[in-house]
């Protein structure tokens, strides 16, 4: 069984570690601790770690997050994975910092990466990992907050959310979306 599992984020130094790439950040780590190391492929970073004899294909776009569906049905197709074994990780900012959520499907609720995503695909039928990455910024600037890095108080948090995370990606490809869901979202 082969599974498709996104991190969504933006490519360049000038992103990393910010709340809008916390995709990216998840799926380093599980590749950190699979021993993997990603390669520059066609549209995006890949590697692949196994869990339970499945297979996972980790992507992460190098397209930018506002044409992430581009990479996202290229690997679909490429490596030949249905709709209902994908798997994409993205920042929430409509739920508070510690909230991890996995939803079947879904509205793209503003997100850009997501939008692109149900626009080239289209539907909305994939599953998503939601981080929550909390919602403290002025009105209008959205766009500064999920493009700044995580504050000083919620950095000792991460690593323990990021953790949570990945159990939450193995349990996808493990025992699937339902069971997930009833086991990790509180």
């Amino acid at each position: 069984m082969k599974y498709l599992i996104v991190g969504l984020g933006n490519i360049g130094p000038e992103y990393a570690d910010t709340r809008h790439n916390i995709g990216f950040m998840v799926l380093d780590e599980l590749a950190k601790q699979e021993g993997a190391k990603f390669y520059t492929m066609r549209l995006a970073s890949y590697t692949e770690v196994n869990h339970k004899g499945r297979s996972l294909h980790l992507i992460k776009p190098t397209t930018y997050m506002n044409l992430s569906g581009k990479a996202l049905n290229h690997w679909m197709k490429e490596l030949k994975i249905p709709v209902q074994n994908v798997l994409v990780i993205v920042d929430d900012i409509a739920l508070p910092l510690g909230t991890l959520r996995l939803k079947p499907k879904g509205s793209a609720a503003g997100h850009n990466g997501l939008k692109h995503i149900e626009a080239t695909l289209g539907n909305n039928e994939y599953a998503r990992l939601r981080f929550g990455v909390g919602d403290n910024y002025p009105k209008g600037r959205q766009v500064d907050y999920v493009l700044s890095g995580f504050d000083s108080d919620e950095k000792p948090e991460l690593p323990a959310l990021i953790d949570r995370s990945i159990d939450m990606i193995k349990s996808f490809a493990a025992i699937g979306t339902e069971l997930t869901m009833t086991k990790f979202n509180k």
